[in-house]
């Protein structure tokens, strides 16, 4: 029988998931020969023998890989036939460029967790079990290739057992970079009252510490973790008040799906989430007898009428909550506005103040990485961060970057992105880039990933707001500069979410954005492709009294629409009015004079706005808190909306936003119910968008919609929304890979950068735009205003 040899490189996600053992026992079982290793681009592979079984192998390498792989390229090619025998697990090779792909952290699997189980085995009760199915990858990786050598468990010799394992082909921990036992591996310790230094199992103390009410500081996969038990009020209360952190919802660890749905309503898409390998938290629908026990505390999520779930996904937490029984908050060990903690002197230090006591251990983390948070949308995932089990997987770009890209994102909710030929590496969860901590994370990370995938940026995209940190960062970076605005990033991140190049009509709704034209943006319509944008319509600005403090204080907002609304005689009956009779005339003064006082065309503000008017909040402790608020008031079986036509401003159409605020206020006055208000106002603001669509179809012939930005985080806007523009012929994009919010800004970045050398569609657009604008308003019945 003649011999055939063949040469394989396979690129993707191939190292630390168990490719390499899958090849070799895929080859042992068909009895082919050669070998299989590392190197920095991924898997390469010889193998020879009979032509059949080399076809067969072939095929079964695409058919059946290991469940954690994820191939994106397989190239073939001929190979000189060397007459070998057997068939071998070559020593990984290292230089060139890099292309191998890293793998993200991945859930305890199902094998690992009956070894943690079961009495007979040695690894029973061992909180650092995993194989290559599962364990720590991206959090512990120094460098590529994906070996031992390169992760924080080099320090960790493996014992005779776990290096026996390690070597055995049939074995599933063959070629587990952090395979490990009690024996050989990392330890865990207790620091605290009444277990410090102490002999036993740290759990104990542990377990015992949260039952009588104290807060753990617990080390994770990507950093501390600062724990309580959920239904301890007072437990729950005194973790809030030392973290800083006055309202924002807590997310709560359940042991099971089984506990999770005593808490929430569980769909199958949502459980899909809850059990699958990056077991993010994901955002569920409480029911309404969640008092009962196992009960969430008030102080977990006051008022919130969704609960933050996540289950177990290391062995660690496994443990825990086993041996608690009941669910605990698990939020990030940090206090508020600073990146979590995740080098354990800094951890010992900065939670000191928060933390009763510590569970920890020696396995150093390389890279801080923060638990992701996703909903489901429609049955997809809508994310809300990005961070833990999904980074640093890449996401493809429908235009290649011919020079290597890295974009700085924005402010809030930053990341920053890495972008090479036809691959962007989204960061993971940076934070809020404000001070001198979330600007050290965000320049760690870059050189990391750098490292890591070997991209040398030679264009360095910011946004063009000019202080925040990211761009005056990106403004010393000795490279191409590409400043991109704020909102055209918006679109071009759900563009490149979807794998499409545009252009499209596109709807950027968020808190605030740096306009082109100086101003405050954020409530924008445009024609967009990856390449350009033109502003094709907008809410109509107001003033924002007092700057960045109306932001804070949503009331403030509230008193510039009314006193617009009213041309300011604005009713005294009004409950906002005399909640802030003592200041009102001042903010209104500031306003009309326009001394610190920007314009902004914000959607975002408008919720405040509107939100304040209703009596939800004056003022904020958490960004978006009003709005969110405000969503959760809504009454879903309301279908009527307030009217609001929108109008011509110029050479562009503008939403009139008075018209729902006056609206607003007038149904309040007349004692309509808050709930009903709400949900008018939303049912407004969604045909707002399907008319907006409607004028630029008419104008430019697109009926695709591209919908992003954080007020688009709403699921009753955002469902409403697409509803409508669904109804009236219109294909709609919106994100399941990457947040709406501004975590999704340096996708859209990178991929404007990447684009901007190609022609763009948006040239002939443009034109179509300015030609049609002259007929947009002699025609408004299409738009149903």
């Amino acid at each position: 029988m003649s011999r055939r040899a063949v040469a394989v490189r396979i690129e993707g996600i191939v190292q630390g998931v168990g490719f390499r053992p899958f090849v070799y026992g895929l080859a042992t079982r068909l009895g082919l020969a050669g070998l299989v290793g590392n190197d920095e681009r991924g898997v390469f592979i010889e193998v020879e023998g009979g032509s059949a079984p080399v076809e067969e192998f072939l095929a079964a390498l695409t058919g059946d890989p290991p469940p954690l792989a994820v191939i994106e390229r397989i190239t073939t090619g001929p190979a000189p036939v060397t007459g070998r025998r057997t068939f071998a697990i070559a020593p990984s090779s290292a230089g060139g460029d890099r292309h191998a792909l890293v793998s993200p952290d991945v859930a305890t699997c199902d094998a690992c967790l009956r070894d943690l189980t079961d009495p007979a085995d040695r690894r029973c009760g061992y909180a650092f079990t995993n194989c290559t199915g599962c364990g720590p990858r991206f959090t512990i990786v120094r460098d590529v290739p994906y070996d031992r050598a390169n992760t924080t468990m080099a320090g960790f010799r493996m014992c005779a057992d776990c290096a026996g394992e390690y070597h055995d082909p049939g074995d599933r921990r063959f070629h587990a970079q952090p395979v490990c036992c009690p024996a050989c591996g990392p330890s865990l310790r207790f620091h605290g009252p009444g277990g410090s230094g102490a002999a036993g199992d740290p759990l104990e103390p542990a377990v015992r510490l949260l039952r009588e009410g104290g807060v753990l500081a617990v080390k994770g996969l990507g950093g501390y973790h600062l724990a309580a038990l959920a239904a301890d009020e007072p437990a729950v209360a005194a973790l809030r008040s030392r973290k800083h952190r006055e309202d924002k919802p807590f997310a709560v660890m359940a042991g099971d799906v089984a506990a999770a749905r005593r808490l929430c309503v569980v769909d199958p898409a949502e459980e899909r989430l809850l059990t699958g390998p990056a077991r993010p938290v994901v955002l569920l629908r409480r029911l309404p007898d969640a008092s009962v026990a196992p009960s969430v505390a008030p102080s977990v999520a006051p008022g919130n009428r969704w609960l933050g779930v996540l289950l177990p996904y290391t062995p660690l937490h496994h443990l825990l909550l086993r041996a608690l029984g009941q669910p605990i908050v698990l939020t990030s060990g940090n206090v508020s506005d600073e990146p979590i903690a995740y080098r354990d002197e800094d951890a010992l230090e900065r939670l000191g103040g928060i933390a009763d006591a510590f569970l920890t251990h020696d396995r150093p983390i390389h890279i801080r990485t923060d638990d992701s948070v996703v909903r489901v949308f429609r049955g997809r995932d809508l994310p809300i961060r990005r961070s833990r089990g999904y980074v640093p997987h890449p996401l493809p770009l429908a235009r290649a970057a011919r020079r290597p890209v890295l974009a700085c994102g924005a402010e809030l909710k930053h990341t920053f992105c890495l972008a090479k030929d036809d691959r962007a590496f989204v960061s993971h969860h940076i934070g809020d880039l404000e001070n001198y901590e979330t600007l050290r994370s965000f320049t760690e990370g870059v050189d990391h990933f750098r490292r890591l995938f070997d991209i040398t940026p030679e264009v360095v995209a910011h946004d063009l707001h000019p202080d925040y940190l990211s761009t005056k960062w990106a403004l010393d970076q000795d490279a191409d500069l590409v400043g991109v605005q704020h909102h055209h990033a918006h679109i071009a991140s759900c563009l490149a979410d979807n794998g499409v190049a545009g252009p499209v009509a596109g709807v950027a709704f968020d808190g605030l954005g740096y306009g082109s034209d100086g101003t405050l943006w954020g409530g924008e319509f445009l024609v967009a492709d990856l390449a350009g944008f033109e502003r094709a319509g907008h809410l109509a600005p107001v003033p924002m009294p007092g700057g960045a403090t109306a932001i804070r204080q949503p009331w403030r907002m509230a008193a510039a629409y009314l006193d617009l609304a009213y041309d300011g005689d604005v009713p005294e009956d009004l409950d906002v009015v005399r909640r802030n009779a003592g200041q009102w005339a001042a903010v209104v003064a500031l306003a009309r004079r326009g001394v610190n006082a920007p314009l902004t065309s914000s959607m975002g503000r408008l919720f405040d706005a509107v939100a304040a008017v209703a009596g939800v909040r004056d003022a904020i402790t958490y960004e978006g808190q009003a709005a969110v608020e405000f969503e959760q008031l809504a009454d879903p079986a309301v279908d009527d909306a307030y009217p609001c036509g929108l109008v011509s401003a110029g050479t562009r159409f503008a939403v009139p936003g008075v018209e729902l605020v006056r609206a607003v206020a007038g149904d309040l006055r007349a004692g309509v119910p808050r709930e009903v208000v709400a949900a008018r106002f939303h049912n407004a603001v969604a045909r707002v968008v399907a008319d907006g669509c409607i004028l630029v179809r008419k104008a430019c012939g697109l009926s695709t919609v591209a919908l992003s930005g954080g007020v688009f985080q709403n699921l009753l806007l955002l469902g409403r929304a697409v509803t409508l523009l669904e109804e009236r012929g219109f294909t709609v994009l919106t994100h399941h890979r990457v947040p709406p919010n501004d975590g999704g800004v340096s996708l859209g970045q990178a991929a404007v950068a990447a684009a901007m050398a190609a022609n763009s569609p948006i040239k002939g657009v443009r034109r179509e735009l300015s030609q049609a604008r002259h007929t947009w308003f002699g025609g408004m019945s299409e738009t149903g205003t």
